[in-house]
């Protein structure tokens, strides 16, 4: 029997491999990889006996799989909102294929750059104190509901309010700022801490719970080392560690989540 390969099926190749490249980067390092590698294997078990036409147990797998995506959308749910927010992040609001655009009213960069400028010298200055610090910048997605358990402040953004809320001695510095539509929306808030196993162990806390909240929202993180006094920014759950005032200003007036 001849085997021909035309170039649909080398583009069906590409496209699947691409997409097992994206899964395997969104859940390497976390408990759903070892659920994937199996339910991988049991799904090449499945074309195996398929294809030598062992009719009862390829039936009894069928269905076994056929049930099992929706067993996949539970298990890999916190995967899949975050394989959901890159695209949008990379695809709907990037310079590439700005589709928000076109369904968004166009901002001031005025705002934007003074908003900016106030957290970036609170960031600077809470860092060469070492004031631990976590600060939850809002892209589309609300942060309405992570504002539960909180204290709701709807106040201008200033350096020095936000090193006031920091403080150590405050009641409001544990826990998360919330900043949505230019504004602090709450403080002291809970945020989710990340599944993820394979964080260094240098990571508190405040990492782990930015990077939670990055995995739950679209939201862009600021945190504050207290140990170090280190600057890093957490986006879609990957953390840039130990960046400087200046490429902080730089995310946040390249983001324009103003």
């Amino acid at each position: 029997m001849p085997f021909h390969i035309t170039v649909f099926d080398i583009i069906d190749i590409f496209l699947v491999a691409i997409i097992l490249f994206q899964i395997y980067k969104l859940i390497r390092g976390t408990a759903a990889f070892s659920i994937f590698i199996a339910i991988f294997f049991i799904y090449l078990f499945w074309i195996l006996v398929k294809a030598l036409n062992m009719e009862l147990i390829s039936a009894l797998l069928g269905q076994v799989i056929g049930v099992g995506v929706l067993a996949l959308i539970i298990v890999f749910q916190q995967e899949v909102r975050r394989f959901l927010l890159a695209i949008g992040n990379k695809y709907i609001k990037g310079n590439r294929f700005p589709i928000g655009r076109l369904f968004s009213p166009g901002r001031e960069d005025t705002g934007s750059i003074k908003e900016a400028e106030e957290i970036v010298r609170a960031c600077e200055s809470m860092a060469s104190n070492k004031t631990g610090a976590l600060i939850v910048i809002g892209r589309k997605s609300s942060l309405d509901i992570f504002s539960e358990g909180g204290e709701i402040l709807r106040a201008r953004i200033s350096a020095e309010l936000l090193e006031t809320i920091f403080f150590k001695n405050s009641p409001l510095h544990d826990g998360a700022v919330l900043i949505e539509g230019g504004v602090i929306l709450a403080a002291r808030c809970p945020l989710p801490i990340t599944e993820q196993v394979a964080l260094p162990p240098r990571y508190g806390m405040r990492h782990r719970a930015a990077v939670g909240m990055s995995e739950h929202s679209d939201a862009i993180v600021v945190v504050v080392s207290e140990e170090s006094g280190f600057i890093s920014v957490v986006d879609t759950g990957e953390i840039r560690e130990n960046i400087t005032a200046n490429d902080l200003r730089n995310i946040l007036l390249m983001e324009k989540i103003w």
